[in-house]
C-alpha cells in the first residue's frame, strides 16, 4: 500500500517498509527496512536538514515525489526510478521478477531478482542488505573516497566499503548524468559498479539508506551534498603554506635543529610535527620527558620561528600504559568478539571512539599533555583503525559491531578533538587524520593518504585518490610527499621521484612532506620514547642541492599564492568547493574534460599537469577554453587545444587562466 504522509512517501509492501522523503535542497532521503520500523540511532552521515517537504502524488497503487530538480517515481513492484526537471531518467533500480507485463517497459523475468533484498544475519536483527541499480550505457563515476588505484573514473570498479590503511570510504560519488548519491551507511560492504548492474551490499544492516540529488552541474551537486553532510571550518593560515615532517625526529633538539636551519636559510615553515612513539607508553598520550624535556620551551621557540607544532596520537593502549587498566574497568576500549583484546594491533588494542566517555576521558589527557603547553593541532593516526589483518568481523564498538557500524571510526575520532577543542573556545579547527567517512570533514578532518610506497606508481594513485577525495566531499587532503615507503635519500631514482613529487605536493590542498625514509637509524635506547627506530633525514637540504633548489623554487611558489590559495579554502568553508578538482568540476560543458584523467584544477584558475612517469621529457597537455598562461614561460596559449609540453626535473607543467591573478 503506498500512501502520503507529512510530505512524505511511503509505502507497505508485506516485511518491508519504504519511505521517501525531501531531504535538503533539490534531493531525497529512502530508507527502506523489513524491521518492525527505522533506526532510533542515526548513525548516518545526513545532518538533520530535510528542507522544505515534497510534493507527493498518488495514483491507485504508484505515486511520485517531487523535491525542486528531482523527482522518485514508485512503481506498483516497488521499484524506484528518479528523474530531473527535465523529465530525464536519472537513475532507475534492478528488477528481475516474474509478472511485469502489465508495466509498460519493465521486465518480467524468471530471475526473480528484486531491487532490495534483505537476506537474514542468522541470530541478529539485522540482514545482509542488497540495493541494485541499472547500468547506464557511457556514464561514468567519480568520488567514493581514497582508493589505492590510478582510475578516477569509476565506472567497471569494484569498490570494498571498508576502510583500511591508504584506503577511506567515504560513499558518495557524482555521476555525469547530473546526479549524486550518498550511500548512507557505515556497514562494511562492497559498491560494483559495473557494465550491467550496479550493486551495492551491506553485510550486517537494519535498513537500506541512500540519498540522491539532482543537479545540472558538479558544483550544485557537490554544494548539495555538503549542505546536507557538512563543511570544513576556515582552514587557519598556517594550512596554506609548508609543512616539515619525518618518521622521526627522536629528541626535543633534534627537531629544533632542524627549525633553525629553515629559519637561517629564510625559509618559512607553517608547521613543524613530532611523529609517533615519542610517548613512554602507547595510550599514556604525553611526552616521554627523557627525551622530550621541556615541551612549552620548545612550542614558544618554534613560535618564535612562526611554526606551529603539530603533535601525533595514536588510539591505541598498551596493558602497560597508565591508563589502560582504568580505561579497561570503565568499558572505553574497543572489545573483540574472539580472543584477548590485546592483538588488535601488534601488543596494542583501540580506544572506542564511538562512546562519547571515551571522547571526553582521552581528550582530556591530551588537553593535560599537549593542550595545555600551546599544542593545538594534532596528527590523528591510525584513524581507521588499522586492526591486524582487517578481521572487522571481530570487533565491537560501543554502538555496536563493527560489521554493522565500523566505517564511522575516523568520523568519531575527528569528533573526539574537535569536540575539546570548540569546549576550549578554539576556532577554525584543523587535525591531520588517516582516514574519513562522509561527514568527517565538518569536525576539521584534513585527510592524508596513508602508509604508501615511494615511487610514481604510487604517485599516479595518489592523483586519483585526491581527486575522489574532494569528490567525495573531503575537500582538506594530502599526501606524504615522496611517499612513505621504501625511499633511500642517496637513490638518484627516488630523487627524481621526490622531486616530481614535490612539485605536485605544492598544488595539493595541504603542502606536506613526510616519510619513512631510508637508511633507517637505530632506536636511542631499549625503553620509552627511545626504543623506536627512526628513518633517515627527511628536509628539503637532504638530497642534495639539485632537489634543494627544485624544494626551494616551489616553496616561494606555494608563499605567493597564499592570497589564492586562501579564497580556495573560503569556498571549501562556505560551499564545500573541492580545492583540487577534476577538469569536468569547471568545464561541465567540455566533454574531453570528462575524460582527461591526468590533470587537474587547483581553484578555478591554475590547471596542473603533474608528471607521474620517469625520465619525462615532456608530455601532453590539454588546455579546457582559454585563454592560459604558462607559469614556467609567461607563453600565451590558446584553449580547446591538446599539444606535447616539454618539461625538466624542476618544472611541470601549470598553466594560469590569462588575466587572473593568483599570485604567481
Amino acid at each position: 500500500m503506498i500512501r502520503e504522509k507529512d510530505g512524505m512517501l511511503l509505502r507497505r509492501s508485506d516485511g518491508e517498509y519504504l519511505q521517501i522523503e525531501a531531504w535538503g535542497e533539490n534531493a531525497l532521503r529512502v530508507r527502506a527496512t523489513c524491521r518492525a520500523g527505522f533506526l532510533k540511532e542515526d548513525y548516518a552521515a545526513l545532518d538533520d536538514n530535510r528542507g522544505a517537504k515534497g510534493i507527493v502524488k498518488i495514483s491507485e497503487d504508484s505515486g511520485t515525489i517531487t523535491n525542486g530538480k528531482i523527482t522518485c517515481e514508485i512503481l506498483p513492484t516497488g521499484k524506484l526510478k528518479f528523474f530531473n526537471d527535465k523529465g530525464e531518467l536519472l537513475l532507475e533500480e534492478y528488477d528481475r521478477n516474474r509478472f511485469r507485463e502489465n508495466i509498460v517497459g519493465e521486465f518480467n523475468s524468471a530471475l526473480e531478482i528484486d531491487p532490495r533484498m534483505y537476506e537474514p544475519v542468522m541470530g541478529t536483527s539485522n540482514f545482509k542488505t542488497t540495493l541494485r541499480f541499472e547500468a547506464s550505457q557511457g556514464e561514468k563515476i567519480y568520488g567514493m573516497g581514497q582508493y589505492q588505484q590510478p582510475y578516477l573514473d569509476l565506472k567497471g570498479c569494484i569498490i570494498e566499503l571498508a576502510h583500511r590503511n591508504s584506503q577511506a570510504s567515504v560513499p558518495f560519488y557524482i555521476s555525469n548524468k547530473n546526479y549524486g548519491f550518498l550511500w548512507n551507511n557505515p556497514a562494511i560492504g562492497s559498491v560494483t559498479f559495473g557494465k550491467n548492474v550496479t550493486e551495492w551490499t551491506a553485510e550486517s544492516a537494519a535498513q537500506i539508506d541512500y540519498w540522491i540529488t539532482a543537479g545540472d552541474t558538479p558544483a550544485e551537486i557537490e554544494e548539495s551534498y555538503a549542505n546536507v553532510v557538512g563543511k570544513v571550518p576556515m582552514m587557519p593560515e598556517y594550512g596554506m603554506g609548508f609543512w616539515q615532517c619525518k618518521l622521526r625526529y627522536q629528541t626535543q633538539d633534534e627537531i629544533l635543529e632542524v627549525a633553525r636551519k629553515y629559519h637561517e636559510m629564510g625559509i618559512h615553515v607553517d608547521v613543524i610535527v613530532v611523529d609517533y612513539f615519542h610517548w613512554p607508553n602507547q595510550g599514556d598520550w604525553k611526552f616521554d620527558n627523557e627525551y622530550w624535556p621541556d615541551p612549552e620551551a620548545m612550542v614558544k621557540e618554534l613560535s618564535s620561528y612562526g611554526m606551529k607544532l603539530m603533535v601525533s596520537i595514536w588510539p591505541t593502549v598498551e596493558e602497560s600504559s597508565e591508563n589502560y587498566k582504568e580505561m579497561e574497568e570503565l568499558g572505553l576500549l574497543v572489545r573483540s568478539e574472539y580472543g584477548k583484546r590485546i592483538g588488535q594491533l601488534g601488543n596494542a588494542c583501540f580506544i572506542d571512539v564511538t562512546n562519547p566517555d571515551t571522547r571526553a576521558f582521552v581528550w582530556d589527557k591530551m588537553k593535560k599533555n599537549y593542550y595545555e603547553k600551546g599544542i593545538n593541532i594534532f596528527w590523528l593516526d591510525e584513524a581507521e583503525p588499522e586492526y591486524t589483518g582487517y578481521r572487522f568481523f571481530n570487533f565491537r564498538y560501543h554502538l555496536g559491531a563493527d560489521m554493522e557500524i565500523g566505517n564511522i571510526y575516523p568520523r568519531e575520532y575527528a569528533k573526539m578533538a574537535y569536540e575539546g577543542m570548540t569546549a576550549e573556545g578554539q576556532e577554525n579547527i584543523v587535525n591531520l587524520l588517516r582516514c574519513a567517512w562522509a561527514g568527517s570533514q565538518k569536525y576539521g578532518a584534513l585527510v592524508w593518504s596513508g602508509d604508501i610506497d615511494s615511487s610514481f606508481r604510487a604517485l599516479r594513485n595518489q592523483l586519483a585518490a585526491g581527486l575522489n577525495m574532494g569528490i567525495a566531499g573531503i575537500p582538506w587532503w594530502t599526501t606524504d610527499i615522496g611517499g612513505f615507503h621504501g625511499g633511500n635519500i642517496n637513490d638518484e631514482a627516488f630523487k627524481e621521484c621526490f622531486a616530481r613529487w614535490f612539485a605536485f605536493g605544492a598544488f595539493c590542498p595541504v603542502f606536506r612532506l613526510h616519510g619513512y625514509r631510508e637508511p633507517f637509524k637505530e632506536p636511542l635506547s631499549d625503553h620509552g620514547g627511545g626504543k623506536c627506530i627512526s628513518g633517515a633525514e627527511n628536509e628539503i637540504w637532504s638530497y642534495g642541492k639539485k632537489i634543494e633548489e627544485i624544494c626551494k623554487k616551489y616553496i616561494g611558489i606555494r608563499e605567493k599564492m597564499r592570497p589564492y590559495i586562501r579564497s580556495l579554502m573560503k569556498d571549501a568553508h562556505e560551499k564545500g568547493t573541492p580545492v583540487m578538482r577534476p577538469l569536468f568540476y569547471d568545464f561541465p560543458e567540455d566533454e574531453k574534460a570528462w575524460e582527461i584523467e591526468d590533470e587537474y584544477m587547483f581553484g578555478p584558475d591554475v590547471l596542473v599537469c603533474p608528471v607521474l612517469y620517469e625520465h619525462t621529457e615532456s608530455r601532453k597537455v590539454y588546455l579546457p577554453e582559454g585563454p592560459w598562461r604558462c607559469l614556467e614561460t609567461g607563453e600565451i596559449l590558446d584553449g580547446n587545444t591538446t599539444f606535447d609540453c616539454k618539461t625538466t626535473l624542476s618544472d611541470i607543467p601549470v598553466f594560469i587562466k590569462a588575466g587572473r591573478d593568483v599570485g604567481v
